[in-house]
C-alpha cells in the first residue's frame, strides 16, 4: 500500500471507538447487527408521520456513575458522555489520569434541546397577536433559561465529558450541523498529524426523537415521511436517527509506546463548502475532495453519510456512482444523527476495515452492490442536508 501522507504528516491511528445507535453499543453489536443485514430498526408511529430511527435501551449507569450527572444532562449529553466513555475503554485508557490530562477533546455539539412546552405556547399563540414581534420579546425574556436561551450551551457535552470521565486536554466545540463533525475529526487528526497533540477524543451526538428538530426539518420540507425509503436510491428525505460516536485518534508513536494496537488507520479528512445556488457545485466540491484522497483502486469502499435531503443527496450518489466503488449507506441503519453523523459513519468505517471485508447490501437497496473482495480501505463521506461537504479515508493499519 502506498504511503499517500506528504512527508511532514505523522500517522494517525484510530484506537478506540465508542457507538451507540439504534443497532445498540459497542463495536460488536453494530457489526453483527451490519453483518446479519436486518432490515432498519425505526420508530413510524410516535412521531408519525415521520421516521425516526430511536437509540437501543442503553443502561446509562454503567459509564455515567453518579445519578446526579445523569440528571443534569439532557438526552444528546447522556448519549456523547455514554459513547465517550467506550471510546475510552476500547482504547485502553479510562481512568488513566496521566493520559487522560494530556487527552484533547474535539466535540461536534448542536445548540442543545429546546424547551419544547414554551416553543408549542409560542408556536400556537402568536398568530393571534396584534404585536408578533413584541409578544416574541416578552416571551422569550420572561421563559428564558439560566443558560441564556430556550435550549442549552453546545459545550456542555464537552463539560460533562471532562467531569465524568476525567478527559482534561484543551477542549474545542465546533457547531454547525454535519459540517461540524467534519470539522471535530478534521481538527482532531489535523493536530496530531502535524506534531501538535499525541492523542485525542473526537466526536458528537445527536437525540433524534424531540420533536423540535422534527419541526425543524419539516418546515424545510426535509422530513422523511413514512413510510421508511432508502435515502440513496430515493432521496425521499432526512430520517432521524439517535446517536453517538466518539473516537480516540492517537499518534502511531504515542499509541506503540504504550502498546496500544490500532483499529484502523485515519489517512485523511478534509471538508469544504460548495456554492450550494449553482448547478454542479456540490458534485464538483465532492468530485475534488474524493481526488485529495489519491489513487484507490481494489479493495476500496465508500461508507455514505448521506443524509436524503433530495439536492445533495442524488448530487452525491452522481459522484459516487462514477468511482465505481461499491457504496454503503450508513442513514439507511441507523438513521441521520446530524453533528454525529460523520463521527458514526467514521466509525463504521473504521470498524469494517478492521475485519477487512464490507457488510451486504441492504435488501431492496438499488444504489448498494455486492461486494465479496478483501476491504483494506474505506471512503467516508459526508455531505450536509443544506451546506458544507466533507470526506475521510481510513485504512487498514497492518
Amino acid at each position: 500500500m502506498s504511503d499517500r501522507r506528504p512527508p511532514s504528516r505523522r500517522e494517525v491511528w484510530i484506537t478506540g471507538v465508542g457507538l451507540v445507535s439504534s443497532f445498540g453499543e459497542g463495536l460488536d453489536a453494530h457489526w453483527a447487527a451490519l453483518a446479519q443485514d436486518p432490515a432498519p430498526v425505526r420508530e413510524e408511529a410516535a412521531f408519525a408521520p415521520y421516521v425516526v430511527h430511536p437509540l437501543a435501551r442503553i443502561e446509562f449507569d454503567r459509564q455515567i456513575p453518579k445519578k446526579g450527572d445523569q440528571r443534569q444532562m439532557e438526552p444528546w449529553q447522556r448519549i456523547g458522555t455514554y459513547a465517550a466513555g467506550l471510546a475510552l475503554d476500547s482504547a485502553g485508557i479510562k481512568g488513566d489520569k496521566d493520559i487522560l490530562g494530556r487527552t484533547d477533546m474535539v466535540v461536534a455539539a448542536g445548540g442543545g434541546e429546546r424547551d419544547q412546552s414554551v416553543d408549542g405556547s409560542i408556536l400556537s399563540e402568536i398568530e393571534n397577536q396584534p404585536n408578533p414581534d413584541v409578544y416574541l420579546s416578552e416571551r422569550l425574556q420572561a421563559d428564558l433559561r439560566p443558560t441564556l436561551f430556550l435550549a442549552q450551551l453546545s459545550n456542555l457535552l464537552a463539560g460533562n465529558i471532562s467531569i465524568v470521565h476525567g478527559v482534561t486536554g484543551s477542549s474545542r466545540t465546533f457547531m454547525g450541523e454535519e459540517s461540524s463533525g467534519v470539522d471535530a475529526v478534521r481538527i482532531g487528526w489535523s493536530r496530531i498529524a502535524a506534531g501538535t497533540s499525541e492523542i485525542a477524543l473526537v466526536g458528537g451526538a445527536y437525540n433524534a426523537e424531540r420533536r423540535d428538530m422534527l419541526l425543524l426539518f419539516a418546515l424545510r420540507h426535509l422530513a422523511m415521511h413514512a413510510p421508511w425509503s432508502p435515502v440513496l436510491a430515493e432521496a425521499n428525505g432526512v430520517p432521524s436517527g439517535s446517536a453517538g460516536a466518539f473516537l480516540v485518534l492517537e499518534s502511531a508513536e504515542h499509541a506503540r509506546a504504550r502498546g496500544a494496537t490500532p483499529i484502523a488507520k485515519l489517512s485523511g479528512v478534509w471538508s469544504d463548502r460548495a456554492r450550494r445556488s449553482a448547478d454542479g457545485e456540490i458534485e464538483a466540491v465532492l468530485e475534488g475532495l474524493i481526488a485529495k484522497a489519491g489513487p484507490l483502486g481494489e479493495g476500496t469502499a465508500v461508507l455514505s453519510g448521506a443524509c436524503g435531503a433530495p439536492i445533495p443527496t442524488r448530487a452525491e450518489v452522481a459522484v459516487l456512482a462514477k468511482t465505481g466503488l461499491p457504496v454503503r449507506s450508513v442513514t439507511d441503519r441507523v438513521g441521520h444523527s446530524l453533528e454525529a453523523q460523520f463521527p458514526v459513519a467514521l466509525a463504521l468505517a473504521a470498524l469494517t476495515v478492521s475485519h477487512g471485508r464490507l457488510f451486504g447490501p441492504l435488501a431492496g437497496e438499488s444504489v448498494e452492490k455486492p461486494f465479496d473482495g478483501p476491504l483494506s480501505r474505506a471512503i467516508v463521506t459526508g455531505v450536509g442536508h443544506w451546506r458544507g461537504e466533507g470526506l475521510a479515508l481510513v485504512e487498514r493499519a497492518d
